[in-house]
């Protein structure tokens, strides 16, 4: 699977998750007072897939960033490196 290919798949896993977590939250928000243990177990399971999310956004900016540095290498030739003297080295 290319970078891009893969970069597509988790932002569509994102968006996915996104719309489960807020759908989560609305079912907790519903819930009767009674039902402590139901309730629980939604905030739980809100819980957990937002760390999914939070795991799925540092991949999503590891595969921009190896993106960005693949597509500089491959488009732009050798990086100049600024020297002190405001000239640049190649």
């Amino acid at each position: 699977m290319s970078l891009q290919e893969e970069l597509r798949q988790v932002e569509e896993d994102l968006e996915r998750l996104r719309a489960e977590v807020a759908e989560l939250r609305v079912q907790v928000g519903e819930v009767g007072p009674t039902d402590a243990i139901e309730r629980a177990m939604l905030i739980n399971q809100a819980d957990e897939q937002e760390n999914l999310v939070g795991e799925l956004e540092a991949r999503r900016e590891d595969l921009l960033k190896r993106l960005s540095e693949g597509g500089e290498r491959n488009h732009a030739g050798p990086r100049e490196t600024p020297q002190g003297d405001g000239t640049r080295m190649p």
